[in-house]
């Protein structure tokens, strides 16, 4: 695709974004903006962003209203994002580069780092399925431009098949889960915490973890128009992030038992996803940014996006993270 879209392109981005604001999943109630307060919009996958920062009480103080807006996956964020919907939001290095091939004015402002082992291909628990080269011919459930469409790209060509050997079906996340258990998909590529639900649930049993396939690496990313206008608010709920993580790893009784509680999934399953997720915040420095550039540079390779995308401008690096 082209990495500046026409109008047909981006109109039918701002309709995506409305039809995602239309299904999200439901969503906690809001903080109340007053007025002449600053507001930030700040999107969410699966409330795992909202849950982290109200358990560790990150949210007191703040001198700033949030609204918030849940999404199932980083697509419709991504729609969301180009839209102004929403002002910044979590989303992972792969959907980040199909985002910005399509168009959409959006930076990276903070980088994490975790365990890639749960951005997985699953296949039933009775599959004869053993390994990526058996994925051959075979029908995959994801999210075009996921982190799960992703690592089944790059699980297959190491295993020394083609793109085209396989066969996707582009389904949200809740959706592919259903074709899986059906039998009507072969498998299913997602992240967590759906990747630890499915396992614990016994829906599912992991074929291809991505540990040594990717970088692991996510973003906390920005509209332009935000950065300009609310590059303070930014700056500090970044910090928060940052520091809410670093209490959850102080405290993973409490935080998986928080995490369980305020996303809905079992406590087993929020637990697992978040010890072997092993998430950091780290500074965008230039291994970041040559990760994120052979991220584009495989996207590229296996048709994904048309244009080369040099990754270096789609960073913005004054947002520091601290203790």
């Amino acid at each position: 695709m082209n990495l500046t879209p026409g109008p047909s392109r981006r109109k039918l981005l701002v309709q995506g974004a409305a039809i995602a604001a239309a299904t999200a999943l439901p969503a906690l109630p809001m903080r109340v903006h007053a007025q002449g307060r600053p507001l930030l919009k700040a999107g969410d996958q699966k409330g795992g962003l909202r849950a982290l920062l109200e358990a560790a009480g990150a949210l007191e103080g703040l001198d700033y209203d949030i609204q918030w807006s849940e999404f199932p996956a980083a697509a419709p964020l991504a729609e969301a994002l180009n839209a102004a919907a929403v002002d910044s939001g979590p989303i992972g290095d792969a959907p980040l580069i199909f985002a910005l091939a399509a168009g959409t004015r959006v930076k990276a402002i903070g980088a994490n780092r975790s365990d890639a082992y749960g951005t997985a291909v699953l296949v039933r628990p009775d599959s004869p399925l053993r390994g990526a080269a058996d994925l051959k011919g075979r029908s995959i459930a994801t999210n075009r431009g996921s982190i799960g469409h992703y690592v089944t790209l790059k699980a297959v060509t190491a295993a020394g098949l083609r793109p085209e050997d396989v066969n996707f079906r582009f389904l949200a996340p809740a959706d592919a889960k259903l074709a899986l258990t059906q039998g009507s998909v072969d498998a299913w590529a997602t992240w967590e915490p759906y990747t630890a639900l499915a396992e614990v649930s016994g829906h599912a049993r992991v074929l291809v973890g991505g540990r040594g396939l990717l970088p692991g690496l996510s973003y906390l990313a920005a509209t332009d128009a935000a950065i300009a206008a609310k590059r303070p608010v930014l700056q500090d709920f970044l910090q928060r992030v940052v520091k809410a993580q670093r209490w959850s790893y102080r405290n993973v009784e409490t935080y998986s038992a928080a995490l369980a509680r305020i996303i809905g999934i079992p406590p087993e399953a929020a637990k697992l996803q978040f010890e072997r997720r092993q998430q950091k915040w780290v500074p965008i420095d230039a291994q970041v940014v040559a990760d994120q550039q052979r991220t584009a540079d495989f996207y590229r390779q296996v048709g994904l996006i048309r244009q080369p995308l040099d990754v270096k401008a789609t960073f913005d690096t004054g947002f520091g993270v601290s203790g």
